[in-house]
This record gives structure tokens, sequence and C-alpha cells, in this order.
């Protein structure tokens, strides 16, 4: 009994020693929930800190605004082609489903959303992100989902 009482007394130090690690570096902001960190008083310069992402030909990004934003331009239209080929899973998804109640299952929801959060850190993905993303991803399958089952060949939705 004592034995179990030390390691969770042992086990509850070391998370909070996590929690206040996490706490004190940029890295805190990867993780869900977020701590509770003071608003910067810096006069930074402008651009401030160092390139953090590294091309394979060891030549870094970004030293400019519109570089960073052709990026993110390039990304989103990967994001969207993606979308459309899950939104096509999700029309298939349908046709399986024997009743509009089968439509919307609300422990699947979560779980994706779930897996979303946990995987995030392998990806090095702030997990708000992946909450945030998977969660308005689920809240506009479903209707979507929802109305093509209403619908069957109808092609309004």
């Amino acid at each position: 009994m004592a034995t179990t009482f030390y390691a969770f007394c042992l086990l509850s130090a070391l998370q909070l020693w996590l929690v206040v690690v996490r706490a004190t570096t940029a890295d805190s902001c990867y993780y869900y929930p977020l701590p509770d960190l003071p608003i910067s008083q810096d006069n930074r310069t402008i651009p401030w800190g160092e390139p953090t992402i590294t091309y394979t030909n060891g030549t870094t990004c970004c030293s400019t605004l519109d570089q960073v934003r052709d990026e993110l331009d390039a990304i989103d239209s990967q994001l969207l082609q993606l979308l459309s080929e899950r939104s096509a899973y999700v029309r298939e998804a349908a046709r399986f489903k024997a009743t509009e109640e089968s439509v919307n299952d609300p422990s699947r929801s979560q779980q994706v959303i779930q897996d979303a959060i946990d995987a995030a850190p392998s990806v090095h993905l702030p997990q708000i992100v992946a909450k945030m993303v998977f969660e308005g991803i689920i809240n506009s399958s479903v209707p979507f989902e929802e109305c093509i089952f209403n619908a069957y060949d109808d092609d309004s939705c």
C-alpha cells in the first residue's frame, strides 16, 4: 500500500515537473491545454529570431514574409485537395448507413479528434491546432454526410 502511494506521489511530482518545464520553453505551445504564459513585453526587431525550417538541400526558410505566405498558400492548396478526398470518403460512408441516426456517431467523432490530438506531437504539430482543425472537420463532415444520406444520388450536396 505504501509503495503504491509512493509511486503515485512520484508520478504526480513528475507530471508537475513536466508541466513546469514545458511552460518554460517555446515547445509548451505544442501541447494542449496551453500553459498560462505571460504576454511578452519585449520590443522585437523585425524579423526576430532565426529561421526554424531547414529544407533537405540545407537552406533555410524564410527570409521574407512573402516567402512565408507563398509556402502557406502552397500548403493550403494541398490541404484543400486532401479535404476534397476526405469528403469523397465521407460521401461513400453514407452508403453504408442504414438510418439517418447512424450517420452521426459521437463516439467515432471523439475518437478521430482524440487520435489527432494524440498523434500531433509525433509530427511536431501543436495539439491545440490538431484539436481545433479536427473538430472543424468533424463538425462539417457530419452535416455533409447527413445531406448525402437524405439526398441519395442528388448532386445538391
